[in-house]
């Protein structure tokens, strides 16, 4: 069965694996999901990945990240925009997330990053993905 949103499952994965308390969660690999994870990773949200190959498209393991009382650092994650209604916005007309607690992770023209590097490069884009 094919997958119709990738990024929505690893969103999900992500997700479940922080309400299950897991250390680290297992995702099939591509480029974007790799771009995604080191943004993550760039601002605190997860401790680390690791890309690992295989005789197919590689598996991408995440190490989740949580604080001293157990809690996840992770307090939610989201798909803004799906295959079923593309979302693009200017760069300025970036949604703020929480209002500036969280991140939108942002496709660009100068690749993957956060809606508050987005803005301060001046480029638009298509919010993939919001985390608080």
């Amino acid at each position: 069965m094919t997958m119709t949103d990738p990024i929505a499952d690893m969103a999900t994965r992500i997700r479940n694996a922080h309400k299950a308390r897991h250390e680290k969660v297992e995702v099939p690999a591509s480029k974007l999901k790799l771009e995604i994870v080191r943004v993550l990773k760039a601002e605190g949200y997860i401790k680390n990945y690791k890309l690992i190959q295989d005789k197919r498209q590689g598996v991408l393991r995440i190490f989740l990240k949580y604080d001293a009382d157990r809690q996840p650092v992770i307090q939610g994650i989201q798909r803004l925009s799906v295959p079923g209604r593309r979302l693009y916005a200017g760069a300025f007309d970036l949604p703020s997330i929480k209002q500036g607690l969280g991140i939108a992770v942002v496709t660009t023209s100068k690749g993957v990053m956060t809606d508050q590097e987005a803005r301060r490069e001046h480029v638009g884009g298509e919010p993939l993905i919001a985390v608080w």
